[in-house]
């Protein structure tokens, strides 16, 4: 036994939306030089245990180690990344139907956004979702894979620690038997604006029906087809090696597998 965590349900989901939205409501306001030196804090204390998040990983899913360590770096980039284009959220001057008028166009945060992530990944991809959606001036609720909760809960820890306030960043670890009323109660919540998601195509088209219904905006990363291609030309040795490695990295459990 690793541990233990919370099995959250409906009312803890609608408790973590209703925190991120209160929470929103000032970090909207925060200014994008204050946002950056945060997410940039949080990428510094990653660094920092970054060998802790590693093992932390290779615990609850198994990942050799230094894959797992590779993607503690790999995840902490995203924060990196991210802290500077807080920085950059810049508007637009656009014509209009009328001679004398310009119009000015600038982007806003959306509100609470919905992060779903699985488990082959489970420190990177949230680094990658959080990472754009706390630059934006969004706040987010993080449903992690129910196989690896504590990478999730450590990137809160961390978080935290950075000086990110409460509310910004919410986790709700919850069992398979209530993944899905997870799901659909963060697809049906009024207060949710956005959808991001990383799993199968099944799911993905469940959520979607969910999220219609009030319009969400969604992001679905689901699974494909990753063929493998050899010319003429290609050297077969170095192929064929290329492709066992795509196809066997991570236990063939890759965003980008070849098959």
């Amino acid at each position: 036994e690793l541990g233990l965590v919370a099995d959250c349900g409906v009312p803890e989901t609608r408790a973590a939306v209703r925190a991120a939205y209160e929470a929103f409501c000032s970090w909207r306001g925060v200014s994008a030089k204050e946002r950056s030196s945060l997410l940039r804090k949080w990428y510094d204390l990653m660094i920092q245990n970054k060998d802790d998040l590693a093992r932390i990983i290779t615990a609850e899913s198994g990942k050799p180690l230094k894959e797992a360590q590779g993607e503690v770096v790999y995840s902490a980039l995203f924060l990196e990344w991210f802290s500077e284009e807080a920085r950059r959220i810049y508007g637009d001057i656009i014509y209009t139907p009328t001679r004398d008028r310009r119009a000015l166009v600038l982007k806003q945060p959306l509100g609470v956004a919905a992060v779903i992530t699985p488990w082959n990944f489970p420190s990177a991809m949230i680094t990658r979702k959080v990472g754009a959606a706390l630059a934006a001036g969004c706040t987010v609720v993080v449903k992690p894979a129910e196989h690896t909760p504590f990478s999730a809960l450590a990137l809160a820890e961390l978080a935290n620690q950075a000086g990110i306030p409460p509310g910004v960043y919410n986790v709700i670890p919850c069992s398979r038997k209530k993944a899905k009323e997870v799901g659909e109660a963060l697809c049906t919540d009024p207060l949710v604006s956005k959808i991001s998601f990383t799993g199968s195509t099944a799911t993905g088209k469940v959520l979607l029906h969910h999220a219609a219904g009030s319009v969400k905006r969604v992001s679905m990363e689901l699974g494909g087809h990753a063929p493998f291609i050899v010319f003429d030309s290609a050297n077969v040795d170095q192929a064929v090696a290329g492709a066992m490695a795509s196809k066997f990295r991570n236990s063939g459990q890759t965003c980008v597998c070849s098959n």
